[in-house]
């Protein structure tokens, strides 16, 4: 916009409904640049003229129900005397259909790059000392307190409220206190580093579907272990990632420089084809937000450290401004299809009873709604009820297209359920199967990749062992050559989508690819068959 001065009744009004339109195609956040003419020709405004804009602007907010933030201001050498400036605000509105806006970042890099303590500092608000305090909380298991290695999936939330400060555990808030009081919630999967896990790291990047990777990698050590390997994982699975250099305080300058060039000649080459951007001010990082949504080519890298708190706002200013990659249009058409939850976790709650935990892939889930989940071992599906909801620990009516949650399913037998399932509508009619086909390719292998070769296939939540039945047109591959393959899977029929993106891996052989074909099986009465029991369930 170039100025906002005094507007007529009839002009604030379209003002206004322009402003609402843009808040829903960017789901709930719009970024103003007043000063700049309609063409991009950067004009500026005197000190008189902006202040009146700003006025308008706030008016505008007020009448749609958001908040503004000035993210930075710049002054333009234009022909005339007065200082001229431009202002870039951030309009951000919570829509009315959900609590939040919700942002999934997927945190990958080499063990001890320091990933849990940086998680731990950002969302409890209290530097490190040096010896890992900060990651204490973010630990699930005994054995990884002892080690200070990650081995499970954990989830951490960060919020923003309106006004794009941060709402974290800092002031002994529970998770429940931060989704009221935040307008967007970001929530960190903190994945393994150690070799060892990475089936876990994999799973998660493929099951939990982030928005945005956040590659840690720390200073002294540089591009080291599994760096290179989570590095063309992230690119694989098309994840836009971005870069922070963790442990600045440890060494000298010439090391950090080092490290940020190794970084970028790594990206710059043929394969990674990414162009970087240093992040170093305030303005680095709002231009970084922005640039990083629209092109996916563009990878900014933070310098910062978790024990003197160097540089940690830069990428705190970075993830407030970062907007969702999908718009508006994308996820109602995605609510429009019918119901599809993808089992990744499963519990038993006391007192609630069995519990799983995933993604809504498409449609709208409901409390009390009545769904079936399968595929079991012999391919049947059977009916339970979601008895209640939740979003980041807190209560949650409906669930959209895209959200991550728990459901509760009551005293449903949790021995039915696996990792890998899906909990669709009735009248889906799920399509299942054992044997399928897919246009791979793959990346390292040792020697020839042939017939009766045995892989454990990852395709979104479902991570199972397959065999290689026959490769079309070939009789063996070679490291970096494409075919189409058939596999079977060797225990139980899966729930696949054709075009769903396929990771596969056996030691060091790596290939990635996409589902082509199915062969699917056809049970009897749709393959509904009502579990029975000890705990039953009335219908």
């Amino acid at each position: 916009q170039l100025k906002l001065v005094n507007p007529s009744q009839y002009r604030f009004e379209h003002l206004v409904t322009q402003m609402k339109w843009r808040l829903q195609e960017g789901r709930g956040e719009a970024v103003y640049q007043i000063g700049v003419e309609d063409n991009g020709l950067l004009v500026g405004l005197s000190e008189e003229e902006m202040r009146a804009s700003l006025k308008t602007l706030r008016r505008m907010a007020e009448k749609v129900g958001a908040d503004i933030t000035v993210l930075r201001e710049r002054e333009v050498d234009y022909d005339s005397d007065v200082p001229r400036k431009i202002t870039e605000v951030l309009v951000r509105k919570v829509p009315d259909n959900q609590q939040f806006l919700d942002l999934r970042v997927a945190v990958l890099g080499n063990v001890d790059s320091g990933k849990s303590t940086l998680l731990g500092v950002l969302t409890q608000g209290e530097l490190d000392n040096g010896r890992g305090r900060a990651r204490l909380n973010l630990f699930r298991h005994l054995h990884e307190i002892q080690s200070g290695r990650t081995s499970s999936i954990s989830f951490e939330i960060l919020g923003f409220n309106s006004k794009g400060e941060v709402v974290n555990y800092s002031d002994s808030r529970t998770a429940e206190e931060i989704c009221e009081s935040s307008s967007k919630m970001i929530t960190f999967i903190d994945l393994a580093g150690h070799h060892k896990y990475l089936k876990t790291t994999i799973f998660g990047l493929t099951s939990y579907c982030p928005d945005f990777a956040m590659l840690v990698v720390s200073a002294n050590t540089g591009i080291a272990g599994t760096t290179r390997e989570h590095l063309g994982l992230a690119m694989a699975l098309k994840v836009p990632f971005f870069i922070v250099i963790s442990k600045v305080d440890l060494c000298s300058k010439a090391t950090v420089e080092r490290t940020v060039k190794q970084l970028e000649r790594i990206l710059k080459q043929p394969g990674c084809n990414k162009l970087p951007l240093l992040v170093n001010s305030d303005d680095d990082a709002v231009t970084a937000a922005q640039q990083f949504a629209q092109s996916p080519n563009i990878t900014p890298i933070f310098t910062l450290s978790s024990v003197s708190g160097e540089n940690l706002d830069l990428l705190k200013v970075f993830l407030n401004i970062l907007p969702p990659l999908t718009n508006s249009k994308e996820q109602e058409e995605l609510m429009q299809q019918l119901t599809e939850f993808q089992v990744d976790e499963i519990y038993t709650v006391p007192e609630v009873g069995t519990v799983v935990g995933g993604t809504l892939s498409s449609g709208i889930c409901r409390e009390g709604e009545n769904l079936v989940v399968g595929p079991t071992d012999d391919g049947k599906f059977l009916r339970l009820k979601v008895c209640s909801i939740q979003r980041n620990r807190s209560a949650c009516r409906v669930l959209r297209a895209g959200q991550a949650a728990t459901l509760a399913l009551g005293p449903f037998d949790r021995s039915l359920l696996r990792k890998g399932m899906v909990m669709v509508s009735p009248e889906m009619n799920p399509t299942i199967c054992s044997v399928f086909e897919a246009e791979i390719v793959l990346l390292f292998h040792a020697t020839t990749f042939r017939k009766g070769f045995q892989v454990t296939v990852h395709v979104g939540n479902v991570r199972q062992t397959a065999i290689v039945e026959k490769i079309h047109g070939k009789d063996k591959l070679r490291t970096g050559e494409k075919a189409v393959v058939r596999f079977r899977f060797i225990k139980h029929p899966e729930y696949l989508k054709i075009g769903a993106k396929l990771l596969f891996r056996e030691g060091v052989t790596k290939g990635i690819g996409h589902v082509t074909d199915l062969q699917a099986i056809i049970t009897k009465e749709n393959g509904l068959e009502e579990s029975l029991g000890p705990g039953q369930l009335s219908f």
